[in-house]
C-alpha cells in the first residue's frame, strides 16, 4: 500500500466513523471503484484504534466520571454522591447497551465480513437508513437531555447499534436516530452515540487485534504507512467529533440524510455500469 492509499483511506475512516454515513460504506466503496486491494487487517487496526482514540481523548473529562461513577457504584454504594448515582447508571447502560452489538458480531460475523459488504446491500442500506434518519429529525420531539435516558432507551439504542454491523448502515447514524425517535434533542442523540463507541470499538478492536496475531504480522515494509493511517485517522476523528457537536446544536440532519440517499443512488449506479 502507498503512504497516499494510506492517507485516503485513514481520512475516510477517520472523517466518516463518527458521521451518520457509514463509514464501512466508504471504505469498500473507494478500493471497489480504484481496483485497490483490500487493506488488510492490520491496517484495519491501525485506523479503527486511531478513531478510538479520538473518541476518548474528546470525552476524556466524562469518561473518567464514568469510570469513577461505576465504580463508586459497585464497590461504595453507601457513599456515592447524587453526580456519581448519574454517572454510574449511565456508565452501566453504556455496557449494557453493547451486549446486542457484541451478540450479533459473534453470531454473524462471517456473513458481515464477507456476503454483507456486497455493493447492492450496501447502497440499499445507505439509503434506507439514510430517510430513516430524516424522518427521525423531523419528527423526533428533541424534548429529553441525558439526565432523563432510562433502561428501556439504552437497550433499544442498543439494538439499534447492533444493526449497524450490517456495511451501509452507520453505527453513529442509526444510534443517533434511535435516539431521535425516542424523543432525545440532537446533542443528547450525537454524545450518547459516541461514548457508545468506546466499548464497542475496544471489543473491535481487540476481536481484529486477535486476529491480525493468529495470521501473523504483516511485513515491516507495511508500518510507515499503517503508522501513518493511525495517526491520520485520530486527527480526523477528533476534528469531526467537535464539528459535528457544533453543527447538531443549530442544523438538522437532513444534509447526511440527503448525502446518504445520493451515496447510494451513486453506487447503484456504478454497479449498473459495470
Amino acid at each position: 500500500m502507498s503512504l497516499v492509499q494510506a492517507v485516503l483511506l485513514a481520512l475516510l475512516q477517520g472523517g466518516t466513523e463518527f458521521l451518520p454515513v457509514s463509514s464501512s460504506a466508504h471504505l469498500v466503496l473507494l478500493p471497489w471503484v480504484l481496483g485497490w486491494e483490500d487493506q488488510g487487517l492490520a491496517f484495519d487496526v491501525a485506523v479503527n484504534t486511531g478513531t478510538l482514540l479520538a473518541v476518548i481523548a474528546f470525552f476524556r473529562r466524562q469518561l473518567a466520571g464514568l469510570v469513577k461513577g461505576l465504580w463508586r457504584w459497585v464497590h461504595r454504594p453507601a457513599s456515592r454522591r447524587a453526580e456519581e448515582v448519574a454517572e454510574g447508571r449511565l456508565a452501566l447502560q453504556i455496557l449494557a447497551a453493547t451486549v446486542p452489538a457484541a451478540i450479533f458480531g459473534l453470531v454473524a460475523h462471517r456473513w458481515i465480513s464477507t456476503a454483507a459488504r456486497s455493493p447492492l446491500l450496501i447502497a440499499a442500506t445507505s439509503i434506507g437508513f439514510g430517510l430513516l434518519l430524516w424522518v427521525a429529525d423531523l419528527r423526533g420531539r428533541r424534548q429529553r437531555g441525558m439526565e432523563r435516558l432510562g433502561w428501556r432507551d439504552a437497550l433499544l439504542v442498543g439494538l439499534a447499534q447492533a444493526l449497524a454491523l450490517i456495511p451501509g448502515t452507520s453505527r453513529s447514524g442509526i444510534t443517533m436516530t434511535a435516539a431521535l425517535l425516542l424523543g432525545f434533542d440532537r446533542d443528547t442523540a450525537a454524545r450518547f452515540s459516541f461514548l457508545l463507541a468506546v466499548p464497542i470499538s475496544l471489543l473491535a478492536a481487540a476481536k481484529t487485534t486477535l486476529e491480525v496475531a493468529a495470521h501473523g504480522f504483516p511485513a515491516s515494509s507495511s508500518w510507515p504507512a499503517t503508522l501513518l493511517a493511525f495517526a491520520v485517522s485520530a486527527v480526523a476523528a477528533y476534528w469531526v467529533i467537535g464539528w459535528l457537536l457544533a453543527w447538531v446544536k443549530r442544523q438538522s440532519m437532513a444534509v447526511f440524510a440527503l448525502y446518504r440517499v445520493a451515496l447510494g443512488l451513486l453506487i447503484l449506479a456504478l454497479v449498473a455500469l459495470r
